[in-house]
């Protein structure tokens, strides 16, 4: 039989004017069965069609681990008429003590036309206390940018992997920080890909005595997934930005030379092939090479050191995964202003 999805329920059909009340009778009714829980303000917005099922089953998974009132949004900019629909619903999970459940809530919207007028009102009228807001935006930026919805965005979450103008993308979002006195942190889900990556290249100069070989480093070979050539360049520039190293000369769309400190040439291949979005990363350090590759199971990254004449012997560490609920959770639990991630862009900017 062929695979059904499974259909999420968007909940009870509300009034706008309404919806702060229903949702207070909703909890009276469940009273002593169920707790309401929430530690922010979550809200999507997408303008592709169903994405309100889609987001809806989403906001099931993450609010297993993430409490949250989830204010989901659904646009149809190119519809001729102008309404807006709304429901409320609960994502309920059994507590730890197992004799209650826990519930967070989600407003849905279905927006028709006027898009971009709607939304922050939409979204500032309905959040939940003083409780920080996340927003994660998943089209493009577009202008005009509306202070009045960005002012209130603590982070903002997207995926530059969807980008097909990166420069204008960042310009964008660099106005909405201007708007926001530069108060919003960017979340970029692009980047979120690469931490087991990351952390496993950066265990092997953990030790001072490793510490020499990172100004010995020539080449790098970043292998990656097709269509995952940009999470390949901020993989660079993650290098780049903490080694110093600066552009020097883009040979190909596959290969870019980096002067280091001293001057020295650093020789960066991206290769593609099918596997993860970035899938091998191989640095060579004089005669040693550094190596951290995905398991066959997929779910462990297998690393190793070895000079020209050896074998090396991999050992494993974790490896994360690419579903959006892991990746989003990955960010909801973190802190901070990114700033690891805005120099690794700042490197590579001009490449994407």
């Amino acid at each position: 039989m062929p695979a059904t999805t499974e259909i999420y329920s968007l909940g009870a059909p509300v009034e706008l004017g309404k919806i702060e009340q229903e949702l207070k009778k909703l909890w009276r009714e469940g009273e002593g069965a169920m707790t309401r829980a929430s530690l922010m303000n979550l809200a999507v917005y997408s303008e592709q069609a169903g994405s309100l099922n889609d987001n809806t089953q989403l906001m099931a998974e993450i609010t297993e681990n993430h409490a949250c009132r989830a204010i989901v949004t659904e646009a149809d900019c190119r519809s001729e008429e102008n309404r807006v629909n709304a429901w409320i619903s609960a994502h309920c999970h059994v507590s730890s003590a197992g004799n209650k459940q826990v519930c967070s809530e989600q407003i849905s919207f279905l927006l028709k036309g006027g898009c971009t007028t709607q939304l922050p009102s939409i979204i500032l009228s309905h959040l939940d206390s003083d409780l920080p807001l996340y927003l994660w935006w998943q089209e493009d930026f577009r202008e005009p940018i509306d202070p009045q919805l960005w002012t209130w965005v603590d982070r903002v979450i997207y995926d530059s992997h969807d980008w097909t103008d990166f420069r204008s993308q960042t310009r964008l979002l660099e106005l909405m920080q201007n708007e926001a006195n530069q108060r919003i942190v960017l979340c970029d889900l692009n980047w979120t890909r690469l931490d087991n990556l990351r952390f496993a290249l950066a265990q092997f100069f953990d030790h001072p005595a490793s510490h020499h070989r990172l100004a010995k480093i020539s080449k790098v070979r970043i292998d990656f997934a097709p269509g995952f050539r940009s999470t390949a360049i901020l993989f660079a520039g993650w290098l780049g930005a903490q080694l110093n190293w600066r552009i020097a000369e883009v040979k190909s769309p596959g290969e870019l030379r980096f002067a280091g400190v001293s001057k020295r040439d650093i020789d960066v291949n991206l290769h593609e092939r099918s596997g993860e979005p970035v899938h091998e990363v191989a640095l060579t350090s004089g005669d040693v090479e550094f190596r951290v590759t995905y398991a066959d199971c997929g779910d462990l990254l297998e690393i190793s050191r070895a000079r020209n004449d050896e074998r090396g012997v991999p050992q494993l560490m974790p490896a994360g995964n690419n579903d959006l609920v892991g990746l989003l959770s990955e960010e909801l639990i973190r802190g901070g202003p990114h700033r690891v991630y805005l120099n690794a862009l700042n490197c590579v900017r001009d490449l994407l």
